[in-house]
């Protein structure tokens, strides 16, 4: 008899932890795996509508035998399994983590992370380097990819944001470390009404009060360009909730993906915009040094600088004596305006990259190998 695996973590949300959790379970079950799906509880109030979960995912048989524990949770959520190895799939998007995860990292026997910069993380935070392990979050490349049918959908004016020759995408969750406010500043700065683009978001109404801090962001980044918006060119947002199989038909009505965060433990929309063959504007830190680079994006210098959020208190605690990086923001008003010119086009594919190396195949064989790794380990 096989062992499966039993995986615990938010599946029943909007959350980016909520999607991973959801494909990783999705690549062990391609592979043959028997999966106990576990839904990680007080994860947060943004749950996907009835209409959009996938029943499937509810109705997974519990194996028999299980070969091990992966938890998709902050360090803190980790409860340790009594006789069975436990991993902690986690991340992080400044310099050092919080204390409490240092603390919390004995729960598990790895702690897993998707790119050098959370291992360094975990390490200058005091973990010990032998306790942790690298695997690559994954794309969904046969969904993901040119050639989609795109989503209809107008802009303020009634005019079809499929007929602008540059469309832009971000897709964020409101909050301090995704820099809306330098994005929306960059892009008033950047361009005018004659500009034949439009800068699409799709924000991420996770708590109550979302739109509120939008409408802040959005008079806050007007004050700082000295422009309104109607002095530069269309800045759209969509609240559309869509289930997962629908995403990449946003993406279709791109021809550009561009982040100015201020850090990043993977950036799924940003690694699904490659896969789907956008143009990627992203500023050169953190995650976006694993799967990105010169030859397949545009690059956005950053320099390191203390996190801290005047508006957000998540951001204040949890990133507490961390720094994340602020992309130049010069830079980025200069690479949007070559982007709405048609001067960007990048040397390499960034979809070829994400199909050869990023994928969730890759991720569930890699989480696999390392439960064996477990299995002939010390016990903690």
């Amino acid at each position: 008899m096989t062992a499966g695996v039993r995986i615990r973590g938010p599946y029943l949300g909007q959350s980016g932890y909520d999607y991973h959790t959801r494909e990783l379970t999705r690549a062990m079950v391609a592979l043959g795996m028997e999966v106990d799906l576990q839904q990680l509880e007080q994860w947060g109030p943004s749950g996907l509508p009835y209409e959009l979960r996938e029943p499937w995912l509810e109705r997974l048989r519990r194996p028999a035998v299980v070969r091990g524990v992966v938890h998709c949770a902050f360090p803190t959520q980790v409860v340790a399994t009594r006789w069975l190895p436990d991993i902690n799939f986690t991340m992080f998007e400044a310099t050092r983590i919080p204390r409490t995860w240092v603390e919390a990292h004995r729960a598990a026997d790895l702690v897993v992370v998707p790119t050098e910069h959370s291992r360094r993380a975990w390490i200058d935070s005091g973990v010990p380097e032998e306790k942790l392990r690298l695997c690559p979050l994954g794309v969904r490349t046969e969904l993901f990819r040119p050639g989609v049918r795109p989503l209809e959908l107008e802009d303020g004016r009634g005019r079809p944001i499929g007929s602008y020759s540059r469309r832009f995408l971000n897709v964020s969750a409101v909050g301090g470390r995704k820099n809306l406010e330098g994005l929306l500043r960059a892009w008033l700065r950047a361009t005018s009404p004659d500009d034949d683009a439009i800068l699409l978001l799709k924000p991420g109404t996770y708590e109550a009060g979302t739109v509120a801090e939008l409408e802040r962001i959005v008079q806050a980044a007007e004050e700082g360009a000295g422009k309104k918006r109607r002095e530069a060119a269309p800045i759209e947002f969509t609240w559309l909730v869509l289930p997962d199989v629908d995403m990449p038909r946003l993406f279709a009505l791109g021809t550009h993906y561009i982040s100015l965060s201020f850090g990043e433990g993977w950036d799924l929309p940003m690694s699904q915009a490659a896969a789907a063959g956008l143009r990627l504007i992203a500023p050169r830190h953190s995650a976006y040094l694993d799967y990105l680079g010169d030859e397949v994006a545009s690059m956005i210098p950053a320099r390191e600088s203390p996190a801290s959020s005047a508006t957000d208190p998540w951001v204040n605690s949890l990133f507490e004596g961390a720094n994340w990086w602020a992309p130049d923001e010069d830079a980025a008003v200069e690479q949007i305006r070559r982007a709405v010119a048609g001067k960007d086009t990048p040397a390499a594919s960034a979809r070829e990259r994400m199909m050869e190396r990023f994928t969730w195949r890759h991720a569930a064989e890699r989480l696999l190998d390392l439960l064996d790794e477990c299995s002939v380990m010390s016990p903690r």
